[in-house]
C-alpha cells in the first residue's frame, strides 16, 4: 500500500497496517495444521480445508506473535467403508474432535531474497472421540470382531514447526513456508482416539492476497504438497497430498469482515507399507464455506479474532462432516511495526 499525502491518507496507511499485521497473523498461524479426519492412515491429514483464509499471503512486521486455534470437527464414514486407526480396521466410523492448538511465531529481523523470514512453533492438544459401529480386525489388540466400538481421551498432538519468507509489492502479498510434524506426541497404538500422527510429515505451500484497503476487498490462495512418512508402531506408510485454499472477503466496517471459503485436498499416491491391511485408501475432498472476522484493540494491543465453518461437500474414501475453526491472534509486545513518513511507502 503506497502512502498517501494526506493526513486523512496516512491515518487509512496506520489503520490498514494494524489490520495486515493481524491478517498476516491468521494468515500465517492458521495454515496447514495437526487436524484429523481428511485422509491417510487414521482419516487424519496435516492440511485441512480453509486453512489459508484472508491474509494467507501477507507476512506481518518483524516481531513476536501468539494465536490460539479452537478447533471442532464433527463427521462420519458410511457405506460400511472400512478405515485403519492405530492398527485396527474399522467400519460406519464417526469422529468428534475439540483440540486447541496454540502457537507462536517469530517474525525475523532477517530478509533473504528481499523478503522477511519467520519461524513458528505449535501444540495441539484435546480430545477426540471416535466411535465405530464395527470393529473388523485388531490383530495386535489380539481381537478380531466386535461391535460398537467407543474412545474418547484428552490426549496430546505431535508438535509443528514451521519457516516461512513472505513479500510485499502495492496490493500484492506472497510467500512461501513449509511445516513440519515432529512425531513426538501422545501416541498410543490401538487407542482410536490418538491425536499425534506418529510419523514425520512435511507440507510446503506458496501463498498470494491481493489487498485492497480503500475496498476492503481481500483475495487470497495458497497452493501446496504434503509429504507423509511411515508410522513406525502400525507400519503404515501414508499417501501424498496435493492441496488449494482460495478465500474471498470484504470488510462491511473497518473492524468487521465477511467471506466465503473453499479447499481441495486429493491424495495422489497410494496408502502402503506392511500394515496396511485396507488397500490403497486413495482419497479425495472438497469443502466450502464461510468466514467472519473482527479485528479490535485490548490495551494498546490490535487483535483479531476469526472464525471458519465449512462443509465437506464432495469426499471420496474419507469422513464427511463439518469443520469449525476459531482463531485470536495478536503481536506479542502490544504494537506493530509504525507507519512510514509520508510519501513514503508503508510497510505492512
Amino acid at each position: 500500500m503506497m502512502g498517501l499525502r494526506t493526513r486523512e491518507g496516512n491515518l487509512v496507511n496506520v489503520i490498514w497496517q494494524r489490520r495486515c499485521a493481524s491478517l498476516g497473523i491468521i494468515g500465517l498461524l492458521c495454515g496447514p495444521g495437526s487436524l484429523p479426519a481428511l485422509a491417510t492412515e487414521g482419516g487424519a491429514s496435516l492440511f485441512i480445508p480453509g486453512g489459508h483464509g484472508p491474509g494467507a499471503g501477507i507476512v506481518p512486521p518483524p516481531g513476536f506473535y501468539f494465536a490460539n486455534d479452537f478447533f471442532a470437527y464433527s463427521g462420519e464414514i458410511t457405506g460400511g467403508r472400512p478405515i485403519q486407526i492405530g492398527g485396527a480396521v474399522l467400519a460406519d466410523v464417526k469422529t468428534e474432535v475439540r483440540a486447541d492448538f496454540v502457537t507462536a511465531t517469530w517474525i525475523t529481523p532477517l530478509e533473504f531474497l528481499g523478503g522477511r523470514v519467520g519461524v513458528g512453533l505449535s501444540l495441539p492438544f484435546g480430545v477426540p472421540r471416535v466411535g465405530a459401529g464395527v470393529l473388523i480386525e485388531a490383530p495386535r489388540l489380539g481381537r478380531t470382531f466386535a461391535f460398537s466400538q467407543r474412545d474418547d481421551s484428552f490426549v496430546l498432538g505431535d508438535p509443528l514447526v514451521a519457516g516461512l519468507i513472505g513479500w510485499g509489492a502495492g496490493k500484492f502479498h506472497w510467500s512461501v513456508g513449509a511445516t513440519v510434524n515432529i512425531p513426538a506426541g501422545g501416541y498410543e497404538e490401538g487407542k482410536l482416539s490418538n491425536l499425534a500422527f506418529n510419523r514425520w510429515i512435511g507440507d510446503v505451500y506458496a501463498a498470494v492476497t491481493w489487498l485492497d484497503p480503500e475496498l476492503g476487498l481481500d483475495l487470497s490462495g495458497a497452493v501446496g504438497f504434503e509429504f507423509n512418512g511411515e508410522n513406525p508402531d502400525t507400519d503404515y506408510r501414508s499417501g501424498n497430498a496435493f492441496h488449494v485454499d482460495v478465500s474471498i472477503s470484504k470488510n462491511l466496517t473497518k473492524e468487521f469482515s465477511v467471506g466465503l471459503l473453499g479447499g481441495y485436498y486429493d491424495q495422489v499416491s497410494d496408502d502402503g507399507g506392511a500394515g496396511n491391511r485396507i488397500g490403497p485408501f486413495k482419497g479425495r475432498v472438497t469443502a466450502v464455506g464461510a468466514t467472519a472476522g473482527y479485528d479490535f484493540t485490548v490495551a494498546g494491543t490490535p487483535v483479531s479474532a476469526r472464525i471458519k465453518v465449512l462443509r465437506e461437500v464432495d469426499v471420496e474414501n474419507r469422513a464427511q462432516g463439518t469443520i469449525g475453526l476459531f482463531t485470536v491472534g495478536f503481536p506479542l509486545g502490544g504494537h506493530v511495526a509504525p507507519a512510514q513518513p509520508q510519501p513514503i511507502r508503508v510497510r505492512y
